[in-house]
């Protein structure tokens, strides 16, 4: 049995507190919340208002769901204090932060540090990169991608879009996760053009960033991440030298962003169908991403094997290109550089 502490107890908090407790190899042992909730909101376990309470228990497991601009140092404080790690993403606020927590991760090989890009769990990422690799539709020509929200009436006000708390805006808050499935797909970009900006909210982040890659290989990516969407949109299509996918809709808490779907086609030139292939079309009702990557990292700790999927070298490569993306708009770049 795994004692876990949690650190940081809001939404997402809370759902990682409910996936400790079905898990018959975790004790939740104790909270920590930074905000002004009552500490009467687990009757289970102890709740406090420092990070460093929750360490002084010596739990096995630290889940750490804070802001963005404190997780670096709990990150790195669990570590040094002999605690395995699962950190949700953004890792940090900049690459010298994630930079940071690699370090200390190295200090500690034999503990684990796992960051939480659960999107790669989905059914239909899976079932994606299952029928890439199989190599049946050929090799990837080019990865296009729309992850948009609609803000809020609050928007403005959240943490999320105040630079010294979160570091960035839409593209890093939630474009990360498809930038990260793009990385999955295309393994790297080397050569980046984009437009980011606040084209609408008032705030000091961006709210669009509209992004082209290449690689070496030549394969494109394309992405636009936003907060003007104003329909909750998830949209991927890998096209294949031999045909296409195209993933729509992702499962959240929400269900805002739709039925997850998975559709395939194979290119044809027959007459009657060209330009119209037959497609396959597979629907995903249950989102069970959550408890997957939880039981790959229990897994990665039972079997002292390194962590897989959402490591501390994807997440680098994640928030390196966030920030590569920043620098190639020059005019969004310097006005932003020097805020953190």
């Amino acid at each position: 049995m795994f004692k876990v502490g949690i650190i940081g107890y809001g939404k997402i908090g809370q759902l990682r507190a409910k996936l400790v407790r079905n898990s018959p190899l975790l004790e939740l042992d104790s909270v920590c919340e930074l905000s002004d909730l009552p500490l009467s909101i687990l009757p289970e376990c102890p709740v406090f208002k420092t990070p460093s309470a929750v360490l002084d228990r010596t739990p096995h497991i630290v889940f750490v769901c804070t802001s963005n601009d404190v997780i670096a140092e709990i990150v790195i404080q669990s570590l040094d204090r002999g605690c395995h790690v699962f950190a949700e993403k953004p890792p940090g606020r900049t690459v010298e932060e994630t930079r940071r927590m690699i370090a200390a991760e190295r200090r500690n090989p034999h503990l684990k540090l796992k960051f939480g890009f659960n999107h790669r769990y989905h059914d239909s990422v899976v079932q994606a990169k299952r029928l890439i690799d199989s190599g049946r539709l050929g090799n990837v020509l080019s990865v296009r991608g729309i992850y948009g929200k609609s803000g809020s009436l609050e928007f403005e006000k959240e943490w999320r879009n105040q630079m010294q708390r979160s570091g960035g805006g839409i593209l890093l808050d939630q474009g990360i996760h498809m930038l990260d499935l793009m990385l999955l797909f295309c393994h790297e970009f080397t050569e980046i053009h984009s437009f980011v900006d606040a084209l609408f909210w008032d705030i000091e982040v961006e709210d669009n960033a509209f992004v082209l890659m290449r690689n070496q290989k030549g394969q494109i990516g394309m992405l636009l991440s936003s907060a003007t969407q104003w329909k909750h949109t998830f949209d991927l299509i890998i096209t294949l030298t031999e045909g296409y996918i195209a993933l729509n809709g992702i499962l959240s808490g929400s269900r805002s962003y739709g039925r997850e779907s998975l559709t395939v086609a194979r290119k044809t030139y027959e007459q009657e169908r060209m330009g119209n292939p037959n497609e396959e079309n597979y629907f995903f009702d249950q989102d069970h991403s959550w408890e997957r990557e939880l039981e790959e990292f229990l897994d990665c700790i039972q079997k002292d094997r390194p962590v897989q999927i959402g490591s501390s070298a994807d997440a680098l490569n994640a928030i390196d290109l966030v920030y590569r993306i920043y620098r190639a708009d020059p005019k969004w770049w310097e006005s932003r550089k020097d805020s953190l």
